[in-house]
């Protein structure tokens, strides 16, 4: 007899399979630094409700896949070795219909020796991280590509004026701020035909200069902004959502030292912090697929 309780949505898989790849076809040396994450869905209900694994590629046989499409497949673009690891778990191995595959590539900079990039020595270049998820469904594939913890400040062209105030609001109005955040943008792309790498460059080229230039009196204005100059560049970019926490830098009280302080020396506060979040997107852009739902950080 049934109790009324059902085994809902299920996937699994292996997260967080670090994997350097170096290419080494010439002197000089290429690097592809990444962490892949894969999750599989399809008939598993077995092994949930009776500990049956007939159906279960073992996470281990996943991560090791992950590791020999780096070789067999190469890693040029992380979007392309998605859509490769993706379609074959979806067309290869009979139980699963859906994937998800996360990829994050860690830059890398060339060691400058007497001016030049060393051949092989690299230097880890910051905080910012490349992103990509992929879902495949059937012949369905759907790429997210993205980036994150890309910190900025512009120490002026920014305000934040005109609010609304209540019986417990404090904050002082401003015409001259400080404006700095660590950005997580992702975008959805409308197709799979597209220049990855050139099209990711172009995009945060873009998110750089918007923030830099426009005069911000708000920062909902100046995501606004980053994202509509994406999309008027990028027709093969159907939506873009920014994530962008506000990093205050509060001006020090320096009057009791007898000094003046014009907006010169600052406490940088870490938390806790205003967290300014958007999507910008097309009216007549296509509909929304499962990575798009599924990007953590937004609403």
């Amino acid at each position: 007899m049934s109790d009324g309780i059902v085994l809902g949505d299920n996937q699994y898989g292996k997260a967080e399979t670090r994997l350097v790849r170096i290419y080494r076809d010439t002197e000089r040396h290429e690097l592809r630094d990444i962490n892949v994450s894969t999750a599989l869905r399809g008939d598993f209900s077995a092994a949930h409700l009776y500990g049956d694994q007939a159906n279960v590629l073992p996470t281990d046989s996943q991560k090791n896949t992950c590791y020999a499409f780096a070789k067999q497949h190469g890693l040029r673009e992380i979007e392309d070795y998605a859509l490769t690891l993706g379609r074959h778990f979806v067309h290869d191995v009979e139980p699963v219909h859906g994937a998800r595959i996360e990829v994050e590539e860690y830059g890398w900079e060339r060691v400058p020796v007497d001016g030049v990039g060393h051949n092989h020595t690299w230097t880890r270049r910051g905080t910012e991280v490349r992103t990509t998820v992929v879902t495949v469904e059937g012949d369905q594939a759907c790429v997210v590509s993205g980036l994150r913890d890309l910190v900025l400040l512009k120490s002026t062209g920014s305000e934040f004026a005109g609010f609304r105030t209540d019986p417990y609001t404090t904050l002082a109005e401003t015409h001259d701020r400080v404006m700095s955040t660590s950005l997580a943008a992702r975008w959805r792309y409308a197709g799979t035909e597209v220049a990855w790498g050139k099209t990711w460059a172009s995009v945060r080229t873009l998110l750089l200069s918007r923030f830099a230039e426009v005069h911000s009196l708000a920062l909902q204005q100046t995501l606004w902004e980053m994202g509509r100059a994406v999309l008027r560049d990028h027709q093969e970019i159907a939506e873009i959502k920014l994530s962008a926490p506000n990093r205050h830098h509060f001006v020090v009280d320096l009057a009791p030292f007898g000094l003046a302080n014009d907006n010169e020396v600052f406490f940088p506060a870490d938390r806790p912090y205003g967290l300014i979040e958007c999507a910008v997107t097309r009216e007549d852009g296509p509909e929304a697929c499962p990575a798009w739902r599924a990007v953590p950080g937004f609403a």
